[in-house]
Parts: structure tokens; C-alpha cells; sequence
């Protein structure tokens, strides 16, 4: 892709500056399954409207569009009061919270200290587990302590770890941080009573589907004595990124959901004691990971069981048509052929 083309995709990625009414609204409110051990359970899942992620404007990562749902500048503390009073309003119990911000929760940037802590105060008493996600340098023990200390339940912060190569994580998804960067942060999370978790990217730009397979049971099996859950995270195609560059120019496909079958199946032995789990974005559509159209909701719900189950024996039986043509484009792809 030109550099000059990059440069534009990311300038192109964050809006206009919110206007007062659009800053005290959460981009985003809803109640999904999860499970906290072996335990299921229903979770509450917020999208807080903030500045967002600092690195979209740096230099962002290749897949990711979520600065188009931020803010466009840093919230005041009044906004995220109103913003987390609309949370609490919908709020119904469930055991599991999930609280995103498009970026790090832990940015002050994003979310000032002061406003953290009345969140997780919020759900103190009242939920079991409250999540969010940061990059490995905020995740200091000033920060997470404080968050740590004004809730009773348990603590679980997300990393984007990606992928345990370098190659991978720095050239093709443009992060800013190395894996051991990731790791280290995993690792310090633990020293603060925290639960780290992991994502793990199926198919950035760039790699066939037999690499990114590959390189999903590769991480998981480096990252697994770092992380407490890894989540494994399909490629779906989000505006304003360079994977929809490539994808509107014909270069890029998202990955089959038989690649994700295939990591997942693969990827379960050496899990060791983590919990590996995946939840497909946009499962099933053009733009997200998807087979034939035929056998989609059943691949889609087997994978969300063993999830949740963390069986995996009900992914062997999985079958259709399209799986002998997924194996021929992925030959196809490891020969350098057009697919």
C-alpha cells in the first residue's frame, strides 16, 4: 500500500469534534453470554464515547476503525458522569461488565483517573467481574490500583496482543509496541491481583489463511503462561482501515471461519489453564469471517459453545460443502496463486 495512501486513510479515521448532546451518549449498550470459570453468565457490554486511542493518530493499526465512533476530543469528567448514569440505566444485574472506550481505559486521555474510579464504583457489590482494555503503558500500578481498590469483584484487563511475532504485530498490523512489551504488561497485571487477557488476530493483511492459522497457534501457545483467557479475534472489515483498502481492491478476503475452526481446534491442546474463546464480529457477513453462506450459523454457534464450554470436541463433526473449497483456496494461497 503507498505511504502516501496510508497517510490518508489516517486522517481520515477520526471525526470532527463531538458536539455536547453526542458527548454524553455511549457509542454503544448491550447484554451478551459470557462466562466467568465455568460459570455462564450474562455480561453488560459498554462503549463509552471518548477521545479514543492516541496510536489511530499516530500512526493506528491496520485493521482497526474504531476511532470513527470516538469523540474527536478528550470527554470532560461532567460527560462521562452523564455517559455512565445512561450506563447504569440500562444496567440489569448481569454478573460480567465490559466497559470499552475505542482506545485505553486507562489513558488519561481517554478517562480521567478521577472518572475510572467512580465507574468501577458504580458496580461495586454489584457485579462479579468488570473489564476493560488498555496498551501495555498505561497499565501502571497507580492506574490499575486504584480501578483494583474501588471495585470488589474481579479485575480483567484486556491487551491487544495480536501476535507473538514482531514481523507480524509491527510491519503488517502497525502497533506501536513489541510482544514482549504485551507480555511484560500481562505479566505485571498479574503482580497487581489483576486478570490479563489476550487478543489474538486471525488473518491480518498480508498473510494467507494457512499463515495466520499458523501464527494464532503459535501465539497462543507462547502467550498462554502470560494470560489468564486469549481471546481469538477474526479480521472483519471496518471503515477507514487498510484492510478495507485492500479488501474494495480485490486483495483481501476475510478469513474463512474454517481458518478459525482450525486455530481454535488446534490451538485448545496448548492452552494449557487458559481459557480460549472467540466471538466473530459481523460472523457470517461479507465483511466479516464467513464460509458458503450454507453452514455459517452452524460453525458460528458450535465455535460460541466451545467457548463457552472450553470443549472442543464439538468442532471435529463440523462439515459442508464449502470446506473442500476453503482447502483449495488455501492451497491455492500457500503456492502464490491467485485464489
Amino acid at each position: 500500500m503507498p505511504e502516501s495512501v496510508a497517510r490518508a486513510v489516517a486522517r481520515e479515521r477520526r471525526p470532527p469534534p463531538g458536539s455536547p448532546p453526542t458527548a454524553r451518549e455511549p457509542v454503544n449498550l448491550w447484554s451478551e453470554d459470557e462466562a466467568i470459570g465455568t460459570d455462564r453468565v450474562r455480561a453488560f457490554v459498554a462503549i463509552l464515547r471518548t477521545r479514543g486511542c492516541y496510536w489511530a493518530d499516530v500512526k493506528g493499526c491496520s485493521m482497526c476503525g474504531y476511532a470513527r465512533d470516538t469523540l474527536g476530543r478528550s470527554a470532560t469528567s461532567e460527560e462521562l458522569q452523564t455517559q455512565l448514569d445512561r450506563l447504569l440505566e440500562r444496567y440489569r444485574g448481569e454478573p460480567y461488565v465490559k466497559v470499552y472506550t475505542s482506545g485505553s481505559f486507562l489513558d488519561d486521555r481517554e478517562v480521567d483517573p478521577e472518572s475510572r474510579v467512580r465507574l468501577a464504583k458504580a458496580f461495586h457489590g454489584r457485579a462479579r467481574r468488570l473489564l476493560f482494555e488498555t496498551l501495555p503503558e498505561f497499565a501502571t500500578e497507580a492506574a490499575v490500583g486504584a480501578v483494583r481498590d474501588a471495585f470488589d469483584g474481579e479485575l480483567e484487563v484486556a491487551l491487544g496482543l495480536e501476535s507473538t511475532q514482531p514481523e507480524v504485530l509491527g510491519r503488517l498490523i502497525n502497533k506501536g509496541e513489541t510482544p514482549a512489551e504485551y507480555l511484560a504488561a500481562a505479566d505485571r497485571l498479574r503482580s497487581f491481583r489483576v486478570h490479563p487477557k489476550a487478543y489474538l488476530l486471525l488473518k491480518p493483511p498480508y498473510l494467507t489463511e494457512a499463515e495466520s492459522v499458523a501464527d494464532v497457534i503459535r501465539s497462543v501457545e507462547v502467550a498462554r503462561s502470560h494470560f489468564d483467557a486469549i481471546s481469538v479475534n477474526p479480521v472483519h472489515i471496518q471503515n477507514g482501515t487498510v484492510v478495507e483498502w485492500l479488501f474494495r481492491r480485490g486483495r483481501y478476503r476475510p478469513p474463512w471461519l474454517w481458518s478459525l475452526v482450525d486455530a481454535m481446534r488446534a490451538g485448545a491442546p496448548g492452552r494449557g489453564a487458559t481459557r480460549l474463546v472467540t466471538f466473530p464480529t459481523a460472523g457470517g457477513l461479507p465483511r466479516g469471517p464467513h464460509n458458503c453462506g450454507r453452514c455459517d450459523r452452524t460453525v458460528l454457534n458450535a465455535l460460541e459453545e466451545a467457548s463457552l464450554s472450553q470443549s472442543f470436541e464439538g468442532l471435529d463433526p463440523l462439515t459442508c460443502e464449502c470446506r473442500g473449497e476453503y482447502e483449495r483456496w488455501r492451497d491455492l494461497e500457500a503456492l502464490g496463486v491467485e485464489a
